[in-house]
């Protein structure tokens, strides 16, 4: 029995060892416990605990992955997008549908040189006047002024009208001019011409001139010169008066239309005249003899009628100022003129 007691005894011992290794307090009494640990029997909050813990919080919304992050724009949808465009260097319109191309003729001969036979037969040399011209008969009646003035000198009253009648070669042209002053008509002149166009944009005219006037005789020449359209747009007039007192007379004209607008066209003009020989009589002298001038504001109501106002300004030189002066009459004159310019 001792025996057996003595076994029992080293295997509990035996037992026994490894928690003994386990713990170094085992079989020791322990010293007072410190303070109890207010938390004891509680479980330790865990790190980083939610201050919102045990509320009830609203949905936050998903987070976006690309929160924070700069994204470049996308690139503008390419219309070409799943097509193979290796071949585009080479071809701009690889991988399209293209219509068949039609099949080309064959090369035709080369054109011949051209010889001077051939430029003969194109551009033949035409006479002038060679073109047909439309038989119709035409007209035009322009009164370039007719205007009416009162200064210190007086009231008086002119006019100018200038006509033609036929067609584009050969026309009849007519023309007068005249003044009035005092209530009383003074001197007046009327031209009738038969105009032959000589280029498209001059005529060559022939006629007689007649000439009146208070207390003297009437006086009538042959007449001859040429008008038209100068360069720069310059309307020209050249005209020689032959035979009576003054055996020989020349008159030149010259007018211009300044375009301010469509409608305000600003004209001016000048006249003057030479005489070969003294007609006292008319008070006409030798050489230059008279100018006038003048510039005239017109505004086209429409294109046939057209009201103005302006300015002329005359005088007498030489031998024509000695005859005035000798009549007690003045060798100048200014005056502002209002009038209408119309035609039909």
């Amino acid at each position: 029995m001792k025996t057996l007691s003595h076994s029992l005894l080293f295997l509990a011992l035996a037992a026994s060892g490894p928690a003994l290794a386990q713990d170094p307090h085992a079989g020791h009494g322990t010293t007072t416990s410190p303070a109890a640990d207010p938390h004891a029997g509680h479980a330790p909050p865990k790190a980083n605990a939610d201050a919102h813990a045990g509320h009830v919080m609203p949905a936050a919304p998903k987070d976006d992955p690309h929160a924070g992050h700069v994204m470049p724009q996308p690139p503008a949808q390419d219309p070409h997008a799943g097509h193979d465009m290796s071949a585009m260097d080479h071809d701009a319109h690889a991988g399209h549908a293209m219509p068949a191309k039609a099949t080309s003729a064959p090369p035709r001969e080369p054109i011949p040189v051209p010889t001077a036979e051939d430029h003969a037969a194109a551009f033949p040399v035409l006479k002038p006047h060679a073109m047909e011209h439309a038989p119709a008969f035409n007209s035009l009646v322009v009164f370039d002024h007719l205007e009416g003035w009162d200064n210190d000198q007086g009231s008086g009253q002119s006019w100018g009208i200038n006509a033609w009648f036929g067609n584009d070669i050969d026309r009849l042209w007519v023309r007068s001019e005249g003044s009035r002053s005092d209530g009383k008509l003074g001197d007046w002149s009327v031209d009738a011409l038969y105009g032959r166009s000589i280029s498209p944009w001059w005529d060559a005219v022939a006629g007689v001139r007649h000439d009146n006037g208070r207390q003297i005789p009437d006086l009538t020449r042959a007449a001859i010169g040429f008008q038209g359209m100068s360069p720069y747009k310059f309307e020209v007039s050249a005209m020689a008066y032959l035979g009576g007192t003054r055996k020989a007379e020349l008159a030149v004209e010259a007018e211009y239309d300044v375009l301010l607008t469509n409608r305000l066209i600003l004209q001016p003009v000048i006249e003057a005249s030479i005489a070969a020989d003294d007609d006292p009589r008319r008070g006409v002298g030798s050489g230059l003899g008279h100018v006038e001038a003048g510039l005239r504001l017109r505004y086209e109501i429409t294109r046939r009628f057209a009201p103005y106002v302006g300015f002329v300004h005359e005088r007498k030189f030489g031998r024509t100022a000695d005859i005035h002066r000798d009549a007690g009459e003045g060798t100048r004159e200014s005056r502002w003129v209002a009038g209408i310019r119309f035609w039909f």
